[in-house]
């Protein structure tokens, strides 16, 4: 079974991810901040993240350019998810190190598509 960590500072939008991710056959952990999911990164490393852009501790584009930086044996793929839909957010998240990107609210439809792009559903 494909693994998915969901890095959002609400909880609201974490419950909702995983629900919508676990009817696609994923086993889901979280993670409330960009640190608390580079730790998890390290220990076990998921096949996709979903991460937020905004979030306390370290920000989303902080998590991409630290786990771009991290020596693991398994690289997971990056799907930003949040808000920020200008241009410039876009490219910063896929300069940092993002795989594809989608917009709150989201989905089951869109986050299946986008995983497909990605190459984990």
């Amino acid at each position: 079974m494909k693994t998915c960590l969901v890095v959002d500072d609400s909880k609201v939008i974490r419950k909702v991810a995983r629900h919508i991710l676990e009817t696609l056959e994923f086993t889901v952990t979280e993670a409330g901040d960009g640190q608390e999911a580079l730790d998890r990164c390290r220990a076990d490393s998921p096949d996709v993240v979903l991460l937020d852009w905004n979030m306390p501790v370290m920000s989303g584009i902080e998590f991409l350019r630290a786990l771009g930086q991290e020596a693991l044996d398994h690289r997971p793929k990056v799907i930003f998810c949040t808000t920020e839909n200008g241009i410039a957010h876009i490219r910063a998240a896929i300069d940092a190190g993002a795989d594809e990107y989608v917009m709150k609210p989201f989905d089951r439809e869109t986050l299946e598509s986008k995983f497909q792009l990605v190459g984990v559903a």
